[in-house]
Parts: structure tokens; sequence; C-alpha cells
């Protein structure tokens, strides 16, 4: 039998699959056996109330999508008081994402919801919504280290920082949050994109730009994932592009702990309980007695082995 456990920053979870923040809520309850995952990361909540952006938020795009969603929010009362208690009864790890205009807000919201049955905060750092142009603090790497110092010094929660992939050097991103005492980091949210209607000839959304995720960013996404396990002591969470249990498993051999599926659960509710599956079926016929075993196991080309006087 496969142990299928991992460790993030002190949290053990059953397995190495969790949701990505704000792919799924409460009723998917009724479709899906949540006590199944390794975790479950609640959709981003703020300190205020928020409707979030205007429509069109949504579009669908070959192997992608694009949206702006703006992160809707009923606040850290309603959070506290509904949320928590109804996960509670799951028995799996609680990640809590949030997301804050300022470093000192990041701080006060953290401690406001670093309540029993929250195991960890995601620090939204990265959404490319919130800001003119797409601007997001883990775009910085002062601003990521000024977010991630002041949640650590608000908070004895667990704090994973969620980079964003709008960035030229991820791997200097990734250092700043480790430096700065991030428990673990989850690589990465949404690709800045956009879209135009050539027959209405308006953009795609309203808000002209946003986020592009899907099967499409995979590879891109993958490749910052493995710079950033490089890069730092710390684990790091895979997000980005995950379908099936292949695209799982490549995050994991490149050196992610686990992994976070989003945009193809609003493809199938089943998609994260087939991959769960699917990786310990992966373990069982390749040898692996663990699952933590399968982390960073991608071996390397060898050179080829030139001899004199021959090409």
């Amino acid at each position: 039998m496969v142990d299928m456990r991992v460790n993030i920053g002190g949290i053990e979870l059953t397995n190495p699959v969790m949701p990505g923040s704000g792919t799924i809520a409460e009723g998917i309850a009724k479709a899906a056996d949540l006590s199944l995952l390794g975790a479950v990361v609640t959709k981003t909540i703020t300190k205020d109330l928020r409707e979030g952006n205007p429509p069109p938020r949504v579009a669908e795009l070959p192997n992608a999508t694009l949206f702006s969603i703006g992160i809707p929010s009923k606040g850290p009362e309603h959070f506290i008081n509904t949320i928590v208690p109804f996960y509670q009864s799951f028995n799996v790890p609680l990640i809590a994402s949030i997301s804050a205009d300022t470093a000192d807000d990041f701080a006060a919201l953290a401690k406001r919801i670093s309540v029993p049955g929250v195991s960890a905060i995601e620090a939204n750092i990265s959404c490319p919504n919130l800001k003119k142009n797409g601007e997001a603090f883990a775009m910085s790497v002062q601003a990521t280290r000024d977010v991630i110092s002041a949640m650590k010094a608000a908070t004895d929660v667990p704090i994973w920082a969620k980079l964003s992939p709008n960035v030229g050097d991820i791997a200097e991103i990734a250092r700043s949050a480790e430096a700065a005492g991030a428990d673990a980091l989850v690589c990465a949210n949404a690709m800045l994109a956009m879209g135009v209607d050539v027959q209405t000839r308006l953009p795609k959304l309203a808000t002209i730009t946003g986020g592009i995720t899907g099967a499409a960013t995979k590879p891109i996404i993958l490749r910052m994932a493995y710079q950033c396990v490089e890069a730092v002591s710390i684990p790091v969470v895979g997000c980005g592009g995950i379908m099936d249990v292949d695209d799982a498993l490549e995050y994991m051999l490149a050196g992610c702990t686990a992994v976070q599926v989003g945009t193809a659960n609003f493809i199938s509710v089943s998609t994260m309980s087939k991959i769960i599956a699917g990786i310990d079926d992966y373990c069982t016929k390749h040898g692996f007695a663990k699952v933590a075993d399968v982390v960073g196991a991608m071996g390397i080309h060898e050179p080829p082995i030139i001899h004199a006087g021959r090409l």
C-alpha cells in the first residue's frame, strides 16, 4: 500500500492533491467527497465586502480560460462563522486564501482569521486583477518580502506565498518569500492575458486584461515551479494547467511536494479524485512505496559520449 502523505511547512496532508483557490465552493460537497482531498483551499477573502469585477468576467479560449473575476468576498466574519465550520466536518487541512491592498492589511487579515480550523494561510500576493495593468505584490522582491514578513509577525499560522508568473525572474521572488519566513510557496497564479471579440470589436473581458489559466499554461508554469524548487529549501506547491494525473506527476517529478488543481475542476468535479487515484496507481506501478519519493525524482539526460576523432 502506497504511503500518500506529504508534509508542507509542518502540515501533514494525507495526499498531495488540493483545489486551487476559487475553483471549488461549498456546493461541490453534494457531488464530490471532500474528505478524500489532501487539503481544501478556500476562495480568496478580503477584509471588506466585494462584488468583484463587472461582466463579462470569463471567456473560453482553446485549451485555456481567460477571466477577471475580481475577488468577490463576503469578508472575514462570514469566513470565520460559516466557511470554517463547514469544512471542519471533512477533517482535512483548511488553507485560507487572503488578499489585501497593503502589507499591513495582509497582516491584520491574517491575524483576524487565525482561528481554530485554519491550518495555513495562503497569501494571494499574485492576483493580476486588483491593480492597474495587473500589478501585484509578487511582481516585486521588496513588496513580497514586506507582505510575508508582516504576516509572519502577526500570526503563528503557517504562511504559503502564492507567486505570480508575470515576472522575469521568479526564483528571485521565491527566495525573497523564503527569506521573509514563508513556510511554503504556491507556483503560480494566472498569467496576464487579454482577448478581443472580432465581431463586436470589444474586449472579451470588461476589464480588458485578465488572467489566463488551463492546459495551455502548464509548460510555462511547470518551468517556473522547477526554478522555484531549485532556488529554495521550503516546499513548493505546483499550480497551473493541471488537467489530469500526468500533469500532476510532472510537477511532482520536477520537485513540487503537492499540487493544486484549478480550471479542471470546472470541467469535472471528479478530476481531483481521479488524480489522487492515478498517483497511487503510478507509485504502485513504478515501485514507489511513498509518494514523497516521487518528489524531485526527475532524471537528467546524460550528454552523449564523444570519442576522439568521431562525431
